[in-house]
């Protein structure tokens, strides 16, 4: 049995080669975390923040939790403060709304996260941050996948890194190399306080459906996931169909 220090560095270790692959976070950076009061943003938060004391490096990291207040969900903020305190990590907690009767064609899940983007991206180029990182991990990256080539006839994703407005900043993706379960594991391990009412629509989304079909995938080879997520980047386009 590994002591839980072992496995917090396992992870960070985890984090830090996502950030040195894909070059997320440079010297003298200022990062934006998305908090969102789960698992995913604690762990992302905690792990940036805590490799910093083992760099001869050094990045400005601040948290963001944006709440949007029309939908039915409920973090633990007296948890989220005290959490990022522990850190020495700024947090700003930002109140708003989201107008659900826009547009009746678009689901609520696309409406909520579509409005809480624009306000961090806001933030990011209000207060001249050039880096803006969300908690999207493995699975997150081999879902979307799926959901475009099913739903979209399209091969694309999540990718580590994405320039936003002509390099206005990064949108970056740290927890990229870790898998769902290695996370709530570290979570568990930490004690990480849960969302206190989670969101009504969460399991009504496609989303549900395709994180069901990669378990049964899982069924059939144990390494489905990483397989699935390597083949982004190991396309041999020349045995596949082509427009030409």
């Amino acid at each position: 049995m590994h002591k839980p220090e072992d496995y917090f560095l396992k992870i960070e270790k985890s984090v830090g080669r996502a950030i040195n692959r894909y070059s997320l976070i440079k010297e003298n950076d200022r990062v934006v975390v998305a908090l969102s009061g789960g698992k995913d943003s604690f762990v992302m938060l905690e792990t940036i923040s805590e490799r910093r004391k083992r760099l001869p490096v050094y990045y400005e990291v601040t948290a963001v939790y944006v709440h949007i207040k029309n939908i039915g969900y409920e973090t633990d903020r007296v948890f989220l403060k005290s959490f990022c305190e522990s850190l020495n990590v700024p947090l700003h907690i930002i109140e708003t709304e989201a107008d659900l009767d826009r547009d009746k064609s678009k689901a609520i899940c696309f409406i909520c996260s579509w409005h809480r983007r624009k306000i961090l991206f806001d933030f990011v180029k209000q207060e001249k941050f050039n880096k803006l990182a969300l908690g999207h991990h493995m699975d997150d990256a081999i879902e979307t996948l799926l959901m475009n080539m099913i739903s979209n006839g399209s091969m694309s994703s999540m990718p580590p890194s994405l320039s936003m407005f002509r390099g206005e900043f990064d949108l970056i993706r740290p927890l990229i190399l870790l898998t769902e379960d290695e996370i709530e594991q570290y979570a568990k391990l930490k004690k990480f306080s849960s969302q206190i009412k989670t969101c009504p629509y969460a399991s009504g989304t496609g989303r549900a459906s395709v994180k069901k079909l990669v378990r049964e995938m899982s069924l059939i080879d144990e390494n489905a996931r990483k397989n699935i997520f390597n083949a982004m980047s190991n396309i041999h386009s020349e045995y596949l169909p082509s427009d030409d």
